[in-house]
């Protein structure tokens, strides 16, 4: 009859939240104890709640029951699944208080959040050289071990990043994936583009120290600051 009065008798002592059924309140109480009564038996990972396990099970069994009705991916949980639809629909939930950028993730907007508190969790226990997210640190230990696990399958050269990899192939393939809006030429990399929209812009971002002189390219600053340091850096070997 709880359920039609809409009366909760079970009172949480920690919390003050109140339920009207008795198995709701004792497994709410798990969350103040930390006790996860519920053991995988493949792996003896435990959980607070048998439904956790339950989902947690699909993993071992290779089960992919949430599909997306866009695109058929599937994936092993609804929350997995429901992270991905929103690639589809372009929907950004998650805004930043103190610059107002959206993002698609929540945990997009936690690592976003680093750049303006500027804590570096991560660290290099090498050289402690700290960084705002692991993907950084990852990618900075293939300095300390020389390890270049990303091979190109067509020369042979290998990559300490799959980035650097995916940038390399175009080389091969001759993709230009990144267009130009005003005139329609297209690049092999975004940098090529930003550094092409320069032209367009008429923006010069590098400034000489020495005479405020202004360039669109760092290449061209370079070596207009050989002109001050009287460096003559293409000589004649006649």
């Amino acid at each position: 009859m709880l359920i039609h009065t809409g009366k909760k008798l079970y009172v949480c002592e920690v919390c003050n939240r109140s339920f009207g059924q008795k198995s709701h309140f004792k497994s709410h109480m798990l969350i103040h104890t930390g006790e996860k009564p519920h053991v995988c038996e493949i792996c003896s990972k435990s959980f607070a709640q048998k439904s956790q396990l339950k989902c947690h099970m699909v993993i071992h069994r290779g089960e992919k029951p949430h599909v997306c009705e866009i695109c058929s991916k599937s994936f092993t949980q609804k929350g997995d699944l429901k992270r991905h639809v929103l690639i589809h629909t372009g929907e950004k939930p998650h805004v930043c208080e103190i610059c107002s950028k959206l993002f698609t993730l929540k945990s997009q907007l936690k690592c976003h959040m680093l750049i303006h508190t500027g804590e570096k969790p991560h660290v290099c226990e090498i050289c402690n050289n700290s960084f705002a997210q692991k993907s950084q640190l990852k990618c900075h230990m293939f300095f300390h071990t020389g390890g270049k696990h990303h091979v190109c399958e067509i020369c042979s050269k290998s990559f300490a990043q799959k980035c650097d990899l995916n940038k390399h192939v175009l080389i091969h393939t001759g993709e230009k994936p990144h267009v130009c809006e005003i005139c329609n030429n297209s690049f092999t990399q975004k940098s090529q583009l930003k550094c092409h929209m320069l032209i367009h812009t008429g923006e010069k971002p590098h400034v000489c120290e020495v005479c405020n002189k202004l360039f669109s390219k760092k290449g061209n600053l370079n070596r207009h600051v050989c002109i001050h340091r009287g460096k003559k850096p293409h000589v004649c070997e006649l």
